[in-house]
């Protein structure tokens, strides 16, 4: 199974940081987030992923690739800890540029000739997931027992209005549409999808289909899910672990403080502050 990350967008909701900072490499206290993505990956058996990048984040090439000097200073200093923290990742990772910000469906073809004909698994930066098995894990296991695409999907979220709310089949495991931020009342199910998904490679004829066919602005991969659902050829599965949005400043300082409260170095001093605060937070 092959991995692609789909990492090429402005990031304009974290301006000015995003400038000169790729939103992928943001951290989690100190971990970035296409770290975290990385990590599930190899967790789960990937160990080829392609980063759909662009020219301009040299800094997100940069961390992919080794340190030398600063490993060599952490040896010396003998810091074995700190060394096995800037490790290049256990899988191999390639890097393509999307040369103009078309979309997603436009970005997802840019990976055609690294997939070839396998199917491969599609994550962007903003979701995050924790939990066991890693999401990507449970993913593959949806598609080995079903043979087709696979979206994650979380079940009755605050204000369905902001995602793509899944129309399921009778069986309540194929889909047979999604419909973007509906009207309250409007909701087909809800199930939604959280923007993960598993590809067969009979996505890209279908992609090639609706790129030919687009007049304009940027290109979503809906065209070519829709054509096939209508085959049959789609499933979701719904999330085990704790996911966490990150695409959205409120969201991402939500995902810090989420995250911090995992890690036993920092949950005590969070846990601290938070109760030296509780006045301020309730208003007394």
């Amino acid at each position: 199974m092959k991995g692609v990350i789909v990492a090429a967008g402005y990031g304009t909701r974290f301006l000015p940081a995003t400038k000169t900072v790729p939103k992928e490499l943001l951290p989690l206290v100190d971990t970035p987030s296409l770290q975290f993505i990385i990590d599930e990956f190899t967790a789960s058996g990937v160990d080829e992923i392609l980063v759909i990048s662009s020219r301009r984040k040299k800094a997100l090439e940069d961390y992919l690739d080794r340190e030398i000097e600063l490993e060599l200073a952490l040896e010396r200093a003998g810091k074995r800890d700190l060394l096995a923290r800037i490790a290049p990742p256990r899988a191999h990772v390639f890097i393509v540029h999307q040369q103009e910000m078309r979309g997603t469906g436009h970005a997802l073809l840019c990976a055609r000739p690294f997939i070839g004909d396998e199917p491969f698994v599609v994550a962007y930066p903003d979701d995050l997931h924790f939990g066991n098995p890693p999401l990507t894990a449970q993913l593959i296991r949806t598609y080995r027992e079903t043979g087709c695409c696979v979206l994650a999907s979380i079940h009755d979220p605050p204000d369905l209005s902001r995602y793509g709310v899944l129309k399921l089949a009778q069986d309540g495991i194929h889909v047979e549409d999604m419909v973007e931020k509906p009207a309250p009342g409007t909701e087909p199910s809800r199930e939604v999808s959280i923007g993960r998904y598993l590809f067969t490679p009979d996505v890209f004829p279908l992609l090639e289909e609706g790129w030919k066919a687009h007049t304009g602005g940027e290109y979503y991969h809906l065209y070519a899910l829709r054509r096939l659902m209508a085959q049959g050829k789609v499933v979701h599965t719904r999330v085990e672990g704790k996911r966490i949005d990150t695409g959205e400043p409120s969201g991402y300082l939500e995902a810090i403080l989420e995250y911090a409260l995992t890690r036993d170095d920092l949950r005590v001093p969070l846990e601290r502050w938070i109760s030296r605060h509780v006045g301020f937070f309730d208003g007394t």
